[in-house]
């Protein structure tokens, strides 16, 4: 696989190669600019000194070549000869050129190096004056060196500050992230353009449009469900009537207590799904924040559900009781604590206990539910989070929605829901932590 790369170091590592190969190509220009100026300077020089010598009338005149010497663009040869010199003292003079009908700049090559030379012809006698061209390049290797020093130390800053101004242009993709990382598994709403620049404008439409696709795909699913629980209430409460006729004539048919158990199982998955459909198709939205007695809301649950543990055989009670006046949307907290009672009595065997407490804590209201039923092993807690994910063990049948749709309302109130042991009573505690705010 692929490993993700960084835009940004890229970026910076490209933009450092080029900035180091067009330093060499100013190099390289510097050196053919400055070459071309120092000939034209030195040729003018050589043309000029030719000619002065020959206006004196000069006398032969045989310059010499130390090869250890380093000569520098000062240092000129200048040698006067007569054509009546024989072949052979022209060899000897290793910097003669052979008689030239015409003035002019000639190049010729020596064991030493290779020569420029100016050549003026007289009427008996020839001046020449010449220079090494090594020399003329170490001095157009200077002027260049001396052009790249400076690029060469401001280099690693402009490096610095073209990394920061990546950093600082790339900052909008950063934003972008955190924006995205921001949303939860429910947040579809559009994305604006506005604070980002027009090279991501493509990629936010695009992800508008699948936005909008998964929430039309998502509000076709709520509705099903919806749909399909609201259709299927209506037989399934007939036929849970029909068979507590026949319970009450053949009360001793095990058969017929099994349907029925059956029968209230499905009626409370799909009073489950109507709950989760109404979740989802954020009914939340239409309550309206009120003020009320949380300890009240919990009482009017126990009261509820107590019927519900008579017949079970289980106690359930409120242990702690503190009024604490909240401010929240009243109904979704009584559905968060009518449901976690309704699992406890779900989960505890006949003859076992339930606990309801309200108290405040580190400024929390918090509302526990404790029960002396199995449990659930701590390795479990964040799955039973999930929707229909059931403990198999369990030997009580359900839907896997009831603490799905808990979690859920409690995170739209703002309150965590936290799972441990119970101290007291060994089985399951649940812990209701509903943040206290002002109106």
């Amino acid at each position: 696989m692929q490993q993700p790369y960084s835009l940004k170091k890229r970026l910076i590592i490209y933009v450092s190669v080029f900035s180091m190969l067009l330093g060499c190509l100013l190099v390289f220009s510097a050196y053919r600019i400055a070459l071309e100026e120092i000939n034209e300077i030195l040729d003018a020089q050589m043309q000029n000194l030719a000619e002065r010598v020959a206006e004196h009338d000069p006398q032969p005149i045989r310059s010499e070549f130390d090869q250890h010497k380093r000569y520098h663009e000062e240092d000129l040869f200048v040698d006067v000869w007569t054509y009546q010199s024989n072949a052979h003292q022209t060899h000897q003079l290793k910097l003669l050129v052979a008689p030239q009908p015409k003035a002019g700049f000639y190049t010729h090559s020596t064991q030493q190096d290779e020569w420029h030379t100016y050549i003026l012809p007289l009427a008996d006698r020839q001046i020449q004056v010449s220079q090494q061209e090594s020399v003329r390049q170490h001095l157009a290797a200077e002027l260049a060196s001396s052009m790249f020093i400076p690029y060469l130390v401001f280099i690693p800053f402009a490096l610095i500050a073209l990394g920061w101004l990546i950093q600082r242009s790339l900052n909008p993709l950063e934003k972008f992230k955190k924006e995205l990382a921001k949303r939860d598994a429910f947040e579809l709403s559009p994305i604006s353009q506005m604070p980002y620049p027009e090279e991501i404008a493509p990629t936010i439409i695009e992800m508008n449009q699948l936005f909008e696709r998964i929430s039309l795909s998502q509000q076709e699913q709520r509705q099903f469900i919806a749909d399909a629980a609201h259709e299927l209430r209506t037989p399934i409460t007939a036929l849970n009537l029909q068979m507590q006729i026949l319970l009450q004539k053949f009360p001793q048919d095990d058969a017929l207590q099994n349907l029925s158990k059956g029968l209230i199982r499905i009626q409370h998955l799909v009073s489950q799904l109507l709950s989760l459909a109404k979740q989802d198709a954020s009914v939340f939205e239409l309550e309206r924040k009120q003020h009320f007695d949380l300890k009240q809301v919990a009482t009017n649950c126990v009261e509820q559900l107590v019927h519900l543990a008579m017949q079970k055989d289980v106690d359930l009670g409120m242990e702690q009781q503190q009024s604490i006046a909240l401010y929240s949307l009243e109904p979704t907290v009584h559905s968060i604590i009518f449901n976690l009672i309704d699992n406890a009595i779900k989960y505890t065997p006949a003859q076992g206990m339930i606990n309801v407490s309200v108290f405040e804590h580190a400024g929390q209201a918090v509302v526990q539910v404790e029960d002396s039923g199995p449990g659930i092993d701590p390795a479990f807690y964040e799955q039973i989070r999930k929707r229909f994910y059931r403990i198999y063990n369990h030997e009580e049948i359900g839907s896997g929605l009831g603490l799905a749709i808990v979690d859920k309302a409690a995170k739209h109130i703002g309150a965590e829901l936290e799972f441990s042991k119970s101290e007291t009573l060994g089985g399951l505690k649940v812990s209701l932590q509903i943040p206290l705010s002002e109106s």
